[in-house]
């Protein structure tokens, strides 16, 4: 699994897609259903110029003020557009791929429906120690395998992922973004830009329920 760079060219300028129940992360895809006009216009910019949009998480009492602009979570994940179907009434549908973690600075007076914030891009680690890698990938396998005993295909996916050569970074936000964790864990998560740390908090997060099966893996498109 990798990540796309951001374009050479990126201004630190970016559109936001604030949404309550969803927290993206580099390197995973995920579909969208754009019906609202503002985010139709969101859509239809982005594809037009950098077909960038970035993801960013709700803070708890959007409901009220969900048609303005209600408070965001400081860290988003910046994605580009990679399949797109514009539909007759003006509506899309959406596969958005994660590209990187990203601080909103501030947001920018526009003349547009939609958000729009600078950002700075978060600069993500990972241990150096071969041991502690490994100690990490397996503290991580020890409480995400049980998990699929029941679906041989997954089991067998989901241990190739570990046993492979993908980064650890990249390992903890796929299973970041498929694990049944509490949105603010994966917001949590997303913000901390060290892997080994989102390697640690994960394998605590699941631990207590290492045997509790999964709907299944990878998950399926988010119907937002």
């Amino acid at each position: 699994m990798t990540t796309d760079p951001l374009p050479p060219d990126f201004d630190g300028t970016v559109r936001l897609f604030p949404l309550p129940t969803l927290v993206m992360f580099p390197g995973v895809v995920q579909g969208l259903h754009i019906f609202e006009p503002r985010y139709r216009q969101m859509t239809a910019d982005a594809l037009a110029t950098d077909q960038l949009i970035a993801m960013v998480l709700l803070r708890p009492g959007w409901e009220e003020g969900y048609d303005g602009a209600p408070a965001i979570e400081p860290v988003a994940c910046v994605g580009r557009i990679a399949w797109s179907e514009h539909l007759d009434d003006g509506r899309y549908n959406l596969r958005l791929r994660g590209l990187c973690r990203v601080r909103v600075l501030d947001e920018v007076a526009t003349d547009r429906l939609y958000r729009t914030a600078r950002v700075g891009r978060v600069v993500e680690s990972a241990p150096t120690d071969l041991d502690e890698l490994r100690a990490l990938r397996r503290g991580l396998a020890e409480v995400v395998l049980p998990r699929f005993e029941g679906n041989a295909a997954a089991h067998k996916q989901v241990g190739e992922l570990f046993a492979g050569e993908t980064p650890l970074g990249q390992v903890c936000d796929l299973l970041s973004y498929a694990m049944p964790l509490d949105l603010a864990v994966k917001q949590a998560l997303l913000a901390e830009p060290d892997a080994g740390r989102r390697a640690a908090a994960i394998t605590q997060a699941l631990r207590p329920f290492a045997n509790v099966g999964t709907r299944g893996f990878p998950p399926k498109f988010s119907p937002n």
